[in-house]
């Protein structure tokens, strides 16, 4: 890439909107700005206010650009909540010429894609799994080999057409062009995962306010995908029930003084809770705000891995799981996980990044950076493509021989030459 382009990231989450601008070159990923808004336009990943979330969008993306020092035009936007599925499927095409080439994958893939689907839901993503050349699997790259017969299993995600129209109108209404759109959890695990990880098998449990993603590499490839409908806005309704506080101070609770597993709290500490009504504020235990999230976050992991578990890919998690959202960032999280999966557990940074990479240091922002890199793959790939057909030979033109209509012929034309 010889000149730089600029590449925005949307996140548009339940809780927050995040807008990650980042300079693209032939060096890699540079952040130039962030801007991070609360946003109450979202129920369980799904928009169901218009207008607060194009307020939220607007509002994130103005304080982008006014940090990056650029103009926001276009933008690769997420999307998630529990209307996305997942379903395998795969391909086959006969080979042309007996080497396979970039156009024999682009139709392998095509024809995994023909499967029957109701008509409001469109398909999002085709992952490959892998490719098989005639008898031989296991192919990640097949450009090049030589076959007669080209196979491929892939992983299609799904998704509700009027849930991704309404985040694409959404951007629009902000003056935006969505230039496309990708699975959160998708997005999230490119910017916090390293190739070994995904090549012996890793598990991105991708935390936010209303919905927790999972997302499973296998051999490289993305094997499954799900959403289990709770997060982190479950456990602040659960304190603000349990300790008698608002919502917004349930939260900030969370935020500041939340512990995942109990023995991690000392039993002489203390927390100031709000009282809701004009009551005056009391102390409380901080060891009671832990006994009301423990309960919850047990919950959702035991949830994380049932879904492991009926995919049948449990034993092939060998790097184990990552974690990622806003939620992750609680006290105890990734040792608690780590009792309930039986795994390997560590939280997810954005990684392979330049620039004022502090403000995108935290797992909050996994998504925010995975779609600027997203953005960063399908502009590389545009290039390779314009290449690859520039310098495609051209085939001969052959020249239209028009009929002499003079009644001359080729006498007529010796005479008037001679």
């Amino acid at each position: 890439m010889e000149t730089s382009e600029i590449v925005v990231g949307l996140d548009i989450g339940t809780t927050k909107v995040a807008a990650v601008v980042g300079e693209v070159d032939s060096d890699g990923i540079t952040i130039l700005g962030v801007g991070n808004v609360p946003c109450k336009g979202l129920r369980k990943g799904v928009v169901a206010n218009i207008e607060w979330t194009v307020k939220s969008i607007a509002e994130a993306v103005q304080a982008a650009q006014s940090m990056a020092g650029v103009e926001i035009r276009t933008v690769y936007a997420s999307v998630g909540g529990s209307h996305v599925r997942s379903q395998l499927s795969d391909g086959v095409v006969a080979v042309a010429g007996g080497e396979v080439g970039p156009e024999d994958v682009e139709r392998v893939l095509e024809g995994a894609r023909a499967v029957a689907m109701d008509a409001d839901r469109q398909i999002l993503h085709v992952l490959p799994r892998e490719f098989l050349v005639d008898n031989q699997d296991g192919i990640r790259d097949p450009v090049g080999m030589s076959g007669v017969r080209l196979g491929c299993k892939v992983n299609l995600t799904t998704a509700a057409t009027s849930c991704v129209q309404n985040v694409v109108r959404c951007a629009e209404r902000c003056g935006l062009t969505v230039a496309d759109v990708v699975l959160a959890p998708l997005a999230s695990a490119e910017s916090v995962l390293s190739e070994d990880e995904k090549e012996i098998g890793v598990a991105v449990i991708d935390i936010g306010g209303g919905t927790t993603d999972l997302l499973m590499y296998v051999d490289g490839g993305v094997a499954h995908t799900s959403v289990i409908p709770a997060g982190g806005n479950n456990v602040t309704s659960d304190i603000s029930m349990g300790l008698r506080t608002p919502m917004a101070e349930a939260e900030r609770l969370k935020r500041n003084s939340g512990c995942a597993l109990g023995r991690m709290v000392a039993d002489d500490e203390e927390i100031e809770v709000p009282g809701v009504g004009g009551h005056a504020p009391r102390k409380a235990a901080r060891r009671m705000l832990s006994d009301i999230i423990e309960p919850r976050i047990e919950e959702l992991f035991a949830f994380a891995r049932r879904r492991m578990e009926e995919t049948g890919l449990l034993e092939q998690i060998s790097a184990g799981a990552v974690l990622t959202g806003g939620a992750a960032l609680m006290e105890g999280m990734p040792e608690f996980a780590e009792e309930i999966l039986g795994m390997p557990v560590r939280l997810g940074f954005p990684i392979g990044i330049r620039g004022i990479t502090q403000l995108v240091q935290g797992p909050q922002y996994a998504t925010g950076v995975g779609l600027v890199r997203h953005g960063a793959t399908m502009l590389t790939q545009a290039r390779e493509r314009a290449v690859v057909h520039a310098l495609r030979p051209r085939e001969p033109v052959e020249r239209e021989v028009k009929p002499d209509r003079s009644g001359k012929g080729i006498w007529g034309w010796l005479k008037a030459a001679f």
